[in-house]
C-alpha cells in the first residue's frame, strides 16, 4: 500500500512539486514572520532585561513604558532605600538627545546614565575597551550596532570625539548592548555625568533600581515602596510585559504582522488544498480500479493520508530550514540582531500546517469516498 501511494505521489511530478512547494512556501512565511514579530516585541523591552542585577523598577506612576519618561525627585532614591527589605537602590537614566560629531553632522541617541560606584545598567559585554573606562572624565561607551551606524564603513576605534549640549565626550569602549526597539546608537556615561549634560530641569531622574534582600518577597516589597513613597514599583518580567503590552495596543504592528501571517496560511491552505484536490481528481480511475479490486474507504484514506504525510514532512522540513537560513545569514546584521527561530514558533508552525494538510484531504477524500467502482470499465 505504501509504495502505491508513493508511487501515485510521485508518478506526477509536477503536482507533487506544487503541493510540496505549497506547504514549504506556507510554512516559510508563516514562522519567519512570527519570529520577527516576536523578536521585535521583545526589543520594545530589551532596555529593561539588560539590566538583570535589579529585582525592582521604581518609578513615576505616570509611566506606561521604558521609552516613558517622568522625572522623580532626588529626595525619592533616599526614601526608596530606607524601605525595609532593599538590599540597595540606585539611580539609572534613560532618554534621548542628540550628538553632534566632528563633522558637524548630527545624530539622535540613546542616553543612559549608570550608577557611577556599582556601574549598575551598564552594558555587560565589552567588544573594545573596559567597563571602568566610563570613569574617566568626559568618557562615555557606545554600543557596536550604534557606533557602525554613527561612522558607517569605520573599524571600531576608540577615542573618537562627540559633542553633546556643548560637552565634550569620548568614546573609550565600545559594547555588544541587547537590541532595544529604538533603533538609535546607545551611549552609556555615568550617572552624574547625564545629570550635567543633560538640559537643567528640577526633576531629572527616571527610575530607580531596586535590589531586594535574600528571602524578600518582591510583591511585598513592592507594595512597600508603593505605600512609602507613593511611587509605581514594578519586578523586571511586570515592567517588561508592560512596555510590550504597550506597544501592541498602541501600534500598527500585531495587525500588519497579523495580515501577513494570515495572508500566509491563506495562500498555502488554498495551494494545498486546490492542488491535493486536482491531484485526487485526476487519480479518480486509479482510485476506482482500487475500489473494483476490493479496497475499502479506510484503506483510500491510508493511501491519501500517507501521500499527505510525505508532502507534509518534505514541504515543513523545507520551510523551516529555509527559515534558519535566513536567520543564521542575517545574524550579524544590526537591523537583524536577536531574532532567532525559537522552538514554540517551530511546533506552532507544525502544528498550524498539519491543520492546513488535513484539511486539504478531507476536503479532497469526498470525491473518493463517493467514487463509483464501475468508473473504471467506462470510456
Amino acid at each position: 500500500m505504501l509504495n502505491v501511494a508513493l508511487k501515485m505521489l510521485i508518478g506526477d511530478k509536477a503536482k507533487y512539486i506544487g503541493l510540496v512547494f505549497g506547504v514549504t512556501f506556507a510554512t516559510l512565511l508563516i514562522s519567519q514572520q512570527v519570529s520577527i514579530f516576536i523578536g521585535i516585541m521583545s526589543r520594545t523591552a530589551g532596555s529593561i532585561y539588560a539590566v538583570s542585577e535589579a529585582d525592582i523598577w521604581v518609578m513615576d506612576p505616570r509611566v506606561r513604558y521604558i521609552d516613558e519618561v517622568e522625572p522623580m525627585r532626588d529626595v525619592e532614591l533616599t526614601n526608596v532605600r530606607s524601605v525595609a527589605g532593599v538590599e540597595w537602590a540606585v539611580p539609572f537614566y534613560k532618554g534621548l538627545t542628540t550628538i553632534r560629531l566632528s563633522d558637524g553632522l548630527t545624530q539622535q541617541v540613546q542616553l543612559i546614565g549608570v550608577d557611577n560606584v556599582s556601574l549598575i545598567g551598564l552594558c555587560a559585554t565589552m567588544t573594545m575597551g573596559e567597563p571602568q573606562s566610563i570613569l574617566k572624565p568626559q568618557s562615555a561607551i557606545m554600543d557596536s550596532n550604534g557606533f557602525k551606524f554613527t561612522w558607517p564603513g569605520q573599524p571600531f576605534t576608540l577615542g573618537k570625539h562627540i559633542e553633546l549640549n556643548d560637552s565634550r565626550l569620548i568614546i573609550n569602549g565600545i559594547c555588544d548592548a541587547p537590541p532595544t526597539f529604538l533603533t538609535f546608537p546607545i551611549v552609556y556615561i555615568t550617572y552624574n555625568k547625564a545629570m550635567e549634560v543633560t538640559p537643567p530641569q528640577r526633576n531629572k531622574m527616571p527610575f530607580l533600581l531596586v535590589k531586594a534582600r535574600e528571602g524578600q518577597d518582591l510583591q511585598q516589597l513592592k507594595q512597600a515602596i508603593k505605600d512609602r513613597t507613593g511611587l509605581q514599583a514594578l519586578t523586571q518580567n511586570e515592567f517588561a510585559w508592560r512596555s510590550i503590552n504597550y506597544y501592541l495596543e498602541r501600534t500598527g504592528i500585531p495587525i500588519n504582522f497579523g495580515i501577513t501571517i494570515l495572508l500566509g496560511v491563506i495562500i498555502g491552505a488554498a495551494i494545498t488544498a486546490q492542488t491535493f484536490y486536482i491531484f485526487v481528481v485526476e487519480n479518480l480511475k486509479q482510485f476506482a480500479a482500487m475500489k473494483a479490486i476490493g479496497f475499502t474507504n479506510q484503506q483510500l484514506f491510508k493511501i491519501v493520508f500517507t501521500q499527505a504525510s510525505v508532502v507534509y514532512v518534505l514541504g515543513y522540513s523545507l520551510g523551516i530550514g529555509f527559515t534558519a537560513f535566513f536567520f543564521f545569514m542575517t545574524k550579524d546584521a544590526p537591523a537583524l540582531k536577536g531574532f532567532e527561530l525559537h522552538w514554540q514558533v517551530m511546533a506552532g508552525t507544525a502544528g498550524l500546517i498539519a491543520v492546513i494538510i488535513l484539511s486539504s484531504i478531507i476536503f479532497s477524500l469526498r470525491k473518493v469516498f463517493n467514487l463509483d467502482p464501475a468508473l473504471v470499465f467506462r470510456g
